[in-house]
């Protein structure tokens, strides 16, 4: 009923939309995703103690799903202000994700070069988190795509851009944001006075070559007081409440990137790595969701590809590991151990969750429109991952995963 109001509020703003106003200019796409399990562990199995890997619900069944429907509406008020309004009722309501509007931005072009946006949008995160869902190679982006780039929240962000499109030119921008991106998808209001701040530089040169860096820092989405709700210590080791609530859950990202594509040959790469903080929380929560106070994660990926006519060959190797320093307070490792000298077991076999994971996709692209890819296409990834994210069902022995089979078929218009 949600879906249905929304669409219906959405034409009737269309229909009432006065003729003297300016063009509207409308546009949106629909993806669509069929999903094969090689095997019935992701349907089957539970995920590992502390779960960090990061699994949409598409990959979990074969399914047919509708995976976005987005429609977008842009247009201009007057000279150097204009909007962008961008929702998907694909989208299913939830506490985490309240509403169907993606992005709602009002743009103001101040001088030659500056622009100033404000509204809702993505926080300016890696390199796949600003390229269109229409443009991503393969079905779904890289893990740190999809667990730190692909979010939006609340704010303003500043942009200076120059030099020559076809030579040397750089875009530099410097935003800040509510913060709640992990609290409700970023699209709510802020609970505390602390703000996210981002720096962002992209570069281009000689057409085809793409590099910058970003950084994102950051501090709890809970309501800024001593007396917010704490899951009890887990004695002996962690450090003591006051310690927990000075820390608060500090979140921080530093990112690089380049992309090369000519229309013939692709390559693209990113690394990324920061403070897990407010993501994985320890204020509010019970219990715990990371092992020590500053557990930081670290990502990369490495794509190549060939384009000849309508088709496409890619493959992406992605890595995460969401403990890169191996920090946690206990004196045993707790993603191998239960106890000190005692072995991590499950069905009686030892298990390793260090929460390191890889994913190996192999990738088809057949575009109908060669030079407009994005207009039309279909997609079809083999997705291997590793095994370290799901328990041992009854038989089984050792860390389990599963890979999966996508076909993705995307209209745009």
């Amino acid at each position: 009923m949600t879906m249905l109001r929304t669409i219906s509020l959405a034409g009737l703003a269309l229909i009432a939309f006065p003729l003297s106003a300016q063009t509207v200019k409308l546009g949106g796409d629909i993806q669509l995703w069929y999903t094969q399990l090689t095997d019935s562990n992701l349907r089957m199995n539970s995920a590992a103690t502390v779960s960090y890997y990061n699994l949409r619900s598409e990959f979990k069944e074969n399914t047919f799903t509708v995976r976005r429907t987005e429609i977008k509406l842009a247009g201009d008020i007057v000279e150097g202000l204009s909007y962008e309004v961008m929702f998907d009722p694909s989208i299913s309501i939830s506490t985490t994700n309240p509403t169907l509007l993606q992005d709602a931005i009002v743009f103001w072009k101040a001088a030659p070069g500056l622009e100033v946006k404000v509204g809702q949008f993505k926080n300016l995160q890696t390199y796949e988190g600003l390229t269109s869902s229409t443009e991503i190679l393969f079905a779904e982006r890289s893990q740190l795509g999809r667990m730190f780039g692909d979010k939006r929240d609340r704010g303003l962000a500043i942009a200076y851009s120059f030099g020559d499109t076809k030579g040397f030119s750089a875009r530099l921008t410097a935003a800040t944001f509510n913060g709640m991106n992990d609290a409700f998808s970023g699209k709510a209001n802020d609970s505390n006075a602390q703000k996210d701040l981002v720096l962002r530089a992209d570069f281009t040169a000689a057409r085809f070559h793409k590099f910058g860096a970003y950084t994102l820092q950051g501090t709890t989405d809970l309501t800024d007081k001593t007396g917010s709700a704490i899951a009890a210590v887990p004695a002996p080791y962690w450090p003591v409440q006051a310690d927990i609530y000075a820390n608060k859950d500090k979140t921080t990202n530093a990112g690089a990137f380049y992309a090369y594509m000519d229309g013939t040959w692709t390559l693209t790469a990113e690394y990324m790595t920061g403070l897990l903080g407010r993501r994985y929380a320890t204020l509010g929560i019970t219990p715990f969701k990371r092992e020590h106070l500053d557990q930081k994660f670290a990502s990369y990926y490495l794509t190549g590809g060939y384009t000849s006519g309508n088709n496409s060959i890619l493959i992406r190797y992605d890595m995460m590991n969401l403990n890169s320093g191996d920090n946690w307070y206990t004196t045993y490792n707790p993603y191998t151990q239960s106890a000190p000298n005692t072995a991590l077991t499950v069905n009686g076999a030892p298990v390793d969750y260090t929460p390191k994971y890889s994913e190996l996709t192999l990738g088809y692209t057949y575009a109908w429109i060669p030079e407009r890819a994005k207009a039309a296409n279909f997609k079809l990834n083999y997705i291997a991952r590793s095994k370290n994210f799901l328990k041992p069902a009854t038989g089984q022995t050792g860390e389990q995963g599963g890979n999966t089979l996508v076909a993705a078929l995307l209209v745009a218009f």
